[in-house]
């Protein structure tokens, strides 16, 4: 049995098997339609979500599977002090297959520790969030062609944001790669990743303002400011618009660059910049949908 906790649980090689059934789902839907059958996922969702619970239930229905579970942690017995490691043993019981996200990291690892069923971590506090970054490796390798030669710049909340630790843990398993982290001062990446940068000497730079440096992206990941991961609200309101990509912008930038986001979107792009054929950020959530079930098809071990 197998869980997904990290990008990196995967090697370069089984990502490239994952993105190709993933392609081949996308086009052959009809092929897969029954995969799951008498299969159930459960959704375990400590902490809101849209996106990312609605595309692992949107995958299992239409891999003809079913699905059960809780959007938020008043709604499960987690509010009357049940552990993560009970409420995974319990689950095991009901699902075949889990899909859990919690605000405390490392949670999902402990429910994998305890769980007879594979698990999936959907995203723990500000540390991992593996698969959207299978989302957005598989929007990169399906547009670009390719994964590796290429400049990116991630934007915004490079702090909190979880989406961009993982997403930048699994870039640097790829070649010639130049990372721009744009961000103010106080959202500065970690410094365990720019130590681990260091340490594998991949290239990058650390800039303030997006005009001094979108004309060199190939690829800009947009961040929004998460105001659930700020302590002070005047910090938050401070920083929150402190980047707006627009269609001004936009006009600097390279013809075949693509714009990225994990969404939510708040105001880091303006809607004007949403009819951009560069824009691919919906095109994105599209993607999610078809690495999940690749996945859940792949830690089911349900070959079509």
């Amino acid at each position: 049995m197998r869980h997904l906790m990290n990008p990196l649980d995967f090697s370069v090689e089984e990502l490239d098997s994952l993105f190709d059934l993933a392609n081949d789902i996308e086009k052959n839907p009809a092929k897969y339609a029954h995969a799951c059958e008498g299969k159930k996922l459960a959704t375990c969702f400590y902490e809101p979500s849209t996106r990312t619970r609605l595309s692992f239930e949107s995958a299992m229905l239409s891999l003809g599977g079913q699905i059960l579970g809780f959007s938020d942690a008043a709604s499960s017995s987690a509010s009357k002090g049940e552990s993560v490691s009970d409420t995974i043993r319990v689950i095991s019981c009901f699902a075949d297959i889990c899909a859990m996200r919690h605000p405390k990291e490392g949670a999902p690892m402990v429910a994998a520790s305890k769980s007879m069923i594979p698990v999936i971590n959907a995203g723990d506090g500000g540390h991992q969030h593996p698969t959207q970054t299978l989302t957005d490796l598989l929007t990169i390798r399906s547009l670009k062609g390719r994964l590796g030669h290429f400049t990116i710049g991630l934007c915004g909340d490079l702090k909190f944001g979880r989406t961009v630790h993982s997403l930048i843990n699994a870039l640097v398993r790829y070649p010639d790669i130049h990372f721009l982290f744009i961000s103010p001062p106080e959202l500065r990446v970690p410094d365990y990743i720019t130590d681990m940068l260091h340490e594998k000497n991949i290239s990058y730079e650390e800039v303030i303002r997006l005009e001094d440096c979108i004309s060199r992206l190939d690829l800009l990941y947009m961040t929004r400011v998460q105001r659930e991961r700020f302590f002070n609200e005047e910090d938050y309101v401070r920083l929150k618009d402190f980047y707006i990509l627009n269609k001004a912008k936009m006009e600097l930038a390279k013809d075949d660059m693509l714009i990225l986001h994990p969404l939510p979107r708040v105001n880091e792009i303006s809607v004007e910049v949403d009819d951009d054929p560069r824009a691919v950020y919906f095109k994105q959530v599209q993607y999610g949908v078809y690495v999940r079930m690749a996945l859940i098809l792949t830690l089911l071990n349900i070959n079509v």
